[in-house]
């Protein structure tokens, strides 16, 4: 196995992104090796790899890491992006459990019927607008620093960051009164290693269209 770490999953977004975007952060190169076919996934199986038969699975310093909040907080904690004590590694917690709840919203619309997704886009954005995104801006507000913890960078900056993101892509207008989310938005996608995976040609993937979700129906059999 190489230096780098070794990401297995199929080549689309789902629960894998998260963990391409904190590795991207905190500067990490990686390799991708993507499952493309139900043998590809069998035989992570079968090799032992998949400690509960399911991805995402990252190889790196030689373990093989499952389970997408394991795999982050080993990384965070590695390249120091994880808060400097207790107290604050809390509060990062608590924050991203808040990211990842609306996070897994939008995560399931692709997979939505037709006949309810209009529902589900209405629910994410109410989510989105009254709950969500009000509670990370009266954060900003309360302390004025630059980042949501410790007044530097930590690995829920670049959780919410995907997540603005994403709910731009929902909606472009729901971040509008939000001017300190706007102003973090735009901070974070200045930093250099950010800025670079923003770049077109990097391993941050698209949207997940019909064909990629039919793609991966065929290889999970959901």
């Amino acid at each position: 196995m190489s230096g780098k770490p070794v990401l297995h999953y199929f080549n689309a977004r789902g629960r894998m992104e998260c963990i391409r975007w904190l590795l991207a952060a905190a500067g990490v190169e990686f390799e991708e090796k993507f499952i493309e076919r139900p043998e590809d996934l069998e035989k992570l199986k079968k090799d032992g790899k998949l400690m509960f038969e399911q991805v995402p699975m990252v190889e790196i310093d030689g373990m093989t890491l499952v389970q997408t909040r394991a795999i982050l907080n080993y990384i965070a904690t590695k390249y120091d992006l994880n808060g400097k004590d207790v107290k604050e590694r809390a509060l990062i917690d608590m924050y991203a459990e808040g990211i990842a709840d609306l996070s897994e919203l939008i995560l399931h619309l692709v997979v939505t019927p037709p006949d309810q997704k209009e529902a589900k886009i209405s629910l994410i954005k109410d989510r989105a607008k009254n709950r969500y995104l009000p509670a990370f801006e009266k954060v900003l507000k309360s302390h004025g620093q630059d980042y949501l913890v410790g007044n530097r960078l930590t690995r829920v900056d670049i959780h919410l960051l995907e997540l603005l993101l994403y709910v731009e892509e929902i909606d472009s207008s729901l971040l509008a009164p939000f001017p300190l989310l706007k102003a973090l938005k735009s901070r974070l996608s200045s930093l250099p290693n950010v800025k670079k995976f923003l770049q077109p040609g990097s391993q941050r993937k698209p949207p997940t269209d019909e064909k990629k979700i039919e793609e991966a129906r065929k290889i999970f059999k959901f």
